[in-house]
């Protein structure tokens, strides 16, 4: 078995197998030339398109930007990322649409076993290796993650929900629900009484 198909049915896998490296060395290629370009340089969105699995039209990550495999990963329409964002998409990332992002937020689709010897070891021929195992993540529609906040994987984030900053995703979070807190929790939802259209200007309300 391959080692993405390790991944992908939930075994462990050895990331450093050059089926995996390879994959990866793309990914660092592309987010490296990414990261040395200016933010007007109009070439610069067409970097993500050669690496992201699925990418909607219409994005923007502001930079520097770290990922790990690229591929794995699938994104919706109207996407924004902030300074920082680190994606770490071993097994599957999924974002859904109206999605954006504060700095620094990390996803961690990867994970390493608790007991030491089955994390690292030495082979017959004196080798370092390494063991992994990967659980997707899933963010739904119109979600917002506020800065600093890390999302481990397994956990599904549900539509329209607000992840507080410096938040740890440990657990699902449901729809329309504020969440934050390390580990992160639901705290209540999200209503009416959370608008701030006061705050806008006529000629600036959004159309809905």
């Amino acid at each position: 078995m391959k080692e993405e198909e390790k991944i992908f049915g939930g075994w462990m896998f050895d990331p450093r197998k050059k089926e995996l490296k390879d994959l990866k060395h793309k990914a660092h290629q592309a987010c490296k030339r990414y990261n040395e370009r200016d933010e007007y340089d109009s070439d610069r969105a067409a970097i993500i398109k050669e690496i992201i699995g699925n990418i909607g039209d219409t994005y923007y990550f502001q930079g520097p930007i770290q990922i790990n495999y690229g591929c794995h990963t699938f994104i919706g329409e109207n996407f924004f990322a902030n300074f920082n964002l680190t994606i770490m998409d071993d097994a599957r990332i999924y974002i859904g649409d109206n999605v954006c992002f504060g700095p620094n937020v990390s996803l961690m689709a990867t994970n390493h076993p608790l007991i030491a010897d089955e994390r690292m070891g030495i082979d017959e021929n004196g080798n370092t290796t390494m063991a992994e195992y990967a659980e997707d993540i899933h963010i739904g529609n119109n979600v917002w993650i506020a800065c600093n906040t890390v999302v481990i994987g397994g956990v599904h984030i549900g539509d329209h929900a607000v992840i507080g900053a410096g938040s740890v995703v440990t657990k699902d979070i449901p729809d329309h629900y504020l969440a934050y807190g390390n580990p992160c929790r639901p705290i209540r939802p999200i209503t009416e009484k959370d608008s701030k259209a006061h705050l806008f200007l006529p000629e600036d309300r959004p159309s809905k």
